[in-house]
């Protein structure tokens, strides 16, 4: 992987197909069916890839819903806080679920979603917080949250017309977590199970990671198949592409000031904001910890903004311009959220084949830059 252009992204086709094929182990044992969240990863170049082993894309908005209908074509749930009208007409053409924020979304739209092929559900607030203040920024359990109705704002029957009810309150958790949180959805919720085709539990299940509890997963999803008779939905993102990807990048000067500091052609700021979001310090082949190792350095980027910082690591040996670094687990929450600030390029997107080739998917230029402007 030295050997690419930078900075460029790096989608590691053996390690993609062991997590799917994981997840389809999980939909077998349990029946569940499982969702890729197109918005932690959207390389639609392995949509047929990734369809051989989900059920299908679940979107949250209109563009990612066109993307999973056109590129997989399977399975194509949606869900936003509100949605325009103008969308909805569109989005009734192309999903089979959509899933509303509120009851009065819910009331806006359910003409427009009486029709054959679209089931309809509303998303809950189970409030039952188990981020414990980790990734605050993602918990939709908080206080003052906009994100799905409680309990009190529940009327006593539900409309006809709701055929599922859906929560996502996890991020990067444990199957203990889920379950914590299903007994709490549970306890307020079950009175409406009767009337429902499906349950939809959300993302945020990292199932795909080593310590996971798959079997605890498993047995959750049977007990709630065959205790209320419903369909289950699991909506991961990260599952899916964990630790699959990779982000090459060159040094392209050293600066000294209180330290040694690499400045590399990729940016936290533009190429894996998450870095500077949640914050958190992104893994480094063959970095270590600040002070473990005897080379330290500072690692930033050519871009003007101060705390443009992705982390000071430690090396075995001293780093020299030209040299290439490469970041772990970057195909996800990275080509979909990354952005062309001070004009800098976006990173290629390269497919590392299973036979240890290389095959360059895209390469962006000076017109995809412009033509995101006026």
């Amino acid at each position: 992987m030295k050997a690419l252009p930078t900075p460029c992204y790096v989608v590691d086709e053996v390690k993609l197909l062991n997590n799917l094929r994981l997840l389809q182990h999980v939909q077998r044992e349990s029946g569940a069916h499982i969702l890729l969240a197109q918005k932690c990863f959207s390389m639609f170049r392995l949509y047929p890839l990734m369809g051989e082993y989900l059920a299908g894309t679940t979107a949250s908005g209109i563009y990612e819903a066109r993307l999973g209908h056109e590129e997989m074509g399977k399975e194509n749930h949606v869900f936003a806080p509100a949605f325009k009208e103008q969308d909805m007409q569109e989005l009734v053409q192309i999903c089979d679920h959509i899933i509303f924020n509120s009851f009065a979304q819910f009331e806006k739209h359910k003409a427009a979603c009486a029709q054959d092929g679209v089931s309809v559900g509303i998303r809950v607030n189970p409030e039952c917080s188990t981020q414990e203040g980790e990734h605050a920024i993602y918990d939709p359990c908080a206080y003052g949250s906009r994100l799905g109705v409680t309990l009190e704002n529940f009327p006593e029957d539900l409309p006809p017309e709701i055929e599922g009810l859906h929560f996502h309150t996890l991020c990067e958790q444990n199957a203990d977590d889920l379950l914590t949180t299903w007994k709490a959805f549970e306890a307020k919720f079950s009175k409406y199970f009767k009337q429902l085709k499906w349950l939809n539990l959300g993302g945020g299940h990292h199932i795909t990671r080593s310590d996971y509890d798959v079997e605890a997963l498993i047995d959750l999803v049977k007990y709630i198949r065959n205790t209320y008779h419903v369909e289950v939905y699991l909506e991961p993102g990260e599952a899916v592409a964990l630790n699959a990807g990779y982000l090459v990048t060159e040094v392209l000067d050293i600066v000294h000031n209180g330290l040694d500091i690499l400045i590399l052609d990729a940016s936290a700021a533009c190429h894996m904001p998450d870095v500077l979001e949640m914050p958190y310090r992104p893994p480094l082949r063959g970095g270590y910890e600040a002070d473990e190792k005897q080379y330290k350095y500072r690692l930033s980027s050519m871009t003007c903004l101060a705390g443009d910082v992705i982390g000071d690591y430690s090396f075995d040996k001293e780093i020299k311009v030209g040299d290439k670094l490469i970041f772990e687990d970057m195909a996800i929450y990275s080509m979909v959220k990354n952005n062309t600030f001070n004009g800098i390029p976006l990173p290629d997107i390269v497919l590392l084949h299973k036979d240890g080739t290389t095959e360059l998917v895209r390469r962006f230029g000076y017109e995809d830059f412009k033509g995101r402007l006026s």
